[in-house]
């Protein structure tokens, strides 16, 4: 049978760049696409007067007050570490949070209002900037 079709090449790149961290001991982490505003913004300390979260900015949920599409992907490490805590964990952790985010701008060549984001967190004892710059290496 004739294989028809291929993946999208964000789709491809994602798995790939999951791959590579995941090699690296880090665990990929999703959530939804549809936040409140306390894990989009507040407990990223984005306060309530800030640009980010004016309309022209930010897409928010017609009839599910206090609701947003999300902006970042920053709210999936929130809700990690949320998870974290309570299930007893021990420290430390390796986090990436590939997703698609959504900002209201105006499109052209170089602005969508949906696009692709991947961050990283580590945290533990002893971590330091010179981790960072030795994981962007092995990337």
């Amino acid at each position: 049978m004739k294989k028809i079709g291929k993946l999208h090449p964000i789709t491809q790149t994602i798995r790939t760049v999951s791959e590579i961290f995941s090699d690296m001991n880090f665990e990929i982490v999703e959530a939804q696409q549809i936040e409140d505003q306390w894990h989009n913004f507040d407990a990223l300390n984005i306060p309530a007067d800030h640009p980010a979260r004016d309309m022209q900015d930010t897409f928010f949920i017609k009839g599910a007050d206090n609701h947003v599409m999300r902006t970042h992907t920053s709210s999936v490490q929130i809700r990690f570490m949320e998870d974290f805590v309570k299930s007893g964990r021990s420290f430390p952790f390796k986090i990436i949070a590939p997703g698609k985010v959504f900002r209201n701008e105006a499109t052209d060549k170089t602005h969508e209002v949906q696009f692709f984001q991947l961050e990283g967190l580590v945290v533990g004892e002893g971590v330091s900037l010179a981790h960072l710059k030795g994981h962007l290496r092995s990337f």
